[in-house]
């Protein structure tokens, strides 16, 4: 769909993507910079969905999680981001993020980072970058469409969101156990989690075992931060660690907790 005014052109599309539906709309000098810039944030999430997928050939987790221990492992400068960051919320968290799934005896502090892209694993590692890559492709879609001259955009991705440009976007969060809570976001991202959703593909566990290897609890948290990536891994931060570290840890990020609805 296009939309043409005297001082800038908008264009939206909708696409699958990262076991969701992927919807982008920006806004350019010409609908045809728009749709390039579209186009180029799609090609950055499918990149990022290839690199990070949990079992998928190819992927920089499938190699980490077929090495030998104690060999270096090369990855792409996207992976490494994504480790490294999963590596301050671990531990920031105390624990609380850790995308190892309980298969094999390894948690995030067992990867050595070595040189830049190259990370050693030193006991048997199986990582779902689920709960914060989903976030990361939003980012770099923004990125994208940055870089194609678009003066605006949004990137929606399955309940994680990240917009720029000069105008305030209004996003309506739902809740299931009280009314929907309607927010204004610019220049900023937005990312929602819930446990158990019927929406996660099934090759993504979505879930955090933690210090503990406990399951999250069950329920949806709603946070806004400077990146979707940041957004995306703090709601699991939330849902698997101490509440009364909860308020220390949003402020260490530049974050805020919009919405957050526990089940007993």
């Amino acid at each position: 769909m296009l939309q043409t005014s005297d001082l800038v052109d908008c264009a939206s599309r909708l696409r699958v993507g990262m076991g969701t539906i992927i919807a982008i709309s920006a806004e350019a000098g010409s609908a045809r910079r728009a749709l390039s810039g579209i186009e180029a944030a799609f090609a950055v999430i499918a990149r990022v969905e290839g690199l990070m997928h949990p079992t998928r050939p190819g992927s920089d987790l499938l190699a980490i999680r077929q090495s030998a221990l104690g060999r270096p492992v090369a990855i792409h400068g996207w992976t490494w981001d994504v480790l490294s960051l999963s590596l301050r919320l671990n531990q920031a968290s105390m624990g609380a993020f850790d995308p190892c799934l309980p298969g094999a005896a390894g948690r995030l502090p067992d990867l050595e980072f070595a040189a830049p892209h190259f990370v050693i694993p030193h006991v048997p590692l199986h990582l779902d970058l689920g709960g914060i890559a989903k976030g990361y492709a939003v980012d770099r879609a923004l990125i994208a469409l940055r870089a194609a001259g678009c003066r605006g955009a949004l990137v929606n991705a399955g309940g994680d969101l990240g917009v720029f440009g000069d105008r305030n976007h209004a996003v309506v969060i739902r809740n299931r156990g009280a009314a929907d809570r309607a927010i204004e976001l610019k220049n900023a991202a937005l990312a929602t989690s819930e446990v158990c959703s019927a929406a996660r593909p099934a090759e993504h566990f979505g879930y955090y075992h933690g210090v503990t290897r406990r399951k999250i609890r069950t329920g949806h948290v709603s946070v806004s931060a400077p990146s979707a990536a940041i957004a995306d891994a703090l709601t699991k931060c939330l849902l698997a660690g101490r509440g009364e570290t909860h308020a220390a840890l949003l402020a260490s990020f530049g974050a805020r907790l919009l919405a957050c609805e526990f089940t007993p």
